[in-house]
């Protein structure tokens, strides 16, 4: 505990961040009032807003600057090819995807995996969104990259009884996303020959 309320509180605060304990978050924190105060000030400004303003696009899930607006890549008509839709669990795993400069197509961006005993189902996954998009019958393969788990293994043998229902040929990454990994985990040299070495998912 040190001498004041405000900064105890600032130290606790900071530890809700993955990864930051107490030791760290203190240094943080005298960080901050010691030489980093105009930087600090700025980071507030810049965390309130994504806070408030930052939502989900409402065609793919991923994170957009406001509500209602489509994200960038659900924006791109010129480079997209729109019939090749793949499915992730987290915004991160998109930028990976991004990053491996292999994909062009559009995603889906499911939150989570499905995990009844969590509460988590099909609704939570917005998944009644993707049964959709995939009624109007301009995606002609859906791309499974999800976590090698149980979860996402279950979760992807739902969601490709969806895509099927709808006539959409059904994919997923080779190996080399390791058994238990993800897909945001994994470099990208092997994240694109995953991509690229897709096969059917059965």
């Amino acid at each position: 505990m040190s001498s004041s309320k405000r900064l105890d509180d600032l130290i606790a605060a900071l530890q809700i961040m993955p990864g930051i304990g107490p030791v760290s978050a203190a240094r943080i924190a005298y960080a901050l009032l010691d030489y980093k105060r105009p930087e600090g000030l700025k980071l507030s400004e810049i965390l309130k807003s994504a806070l408030n303003e930052i939502a989900l696009c409402p065609e793919c899930r991923n994170y957009t600057d406001q509500e209602g607006q489509r994200c960038a890549i659900c924006e791109d008509f010129h480079r997209r090819d729109r019939g090749v839709l793949c499915v992730v669990e987290t915004p991160q795993d998109v930028d990976a995807i991004e990053n491996s400069g292999i994909f062009f197509g559009t995603y889906y961006v499911l939150h989570g995996h499905l995990s009844p005993l969590d509460g988590v189902g099909p609704s939570e996954l917005g998944l009644d969104i993707l049964a959709s998009r995939l009624s109007q019958g301009k995606v002609h393969e859906l791309i499974l990259a999800l976590s090698q788990s149980v979860e996402g293994d279950a979760t992807a043998q739902y969601i490709a009884a969806i895509a099927r229902k709808h006539g959409v040929k059904v994919t997923t990454v080779a190996t080399g996303v390791p058994v238990g990994g993800d897909i945001r985990s994994t470099d990208g040299s092997t994240l694109a020959l995953s991509i690229e070495n897709r096969r059917e998912f059965r």
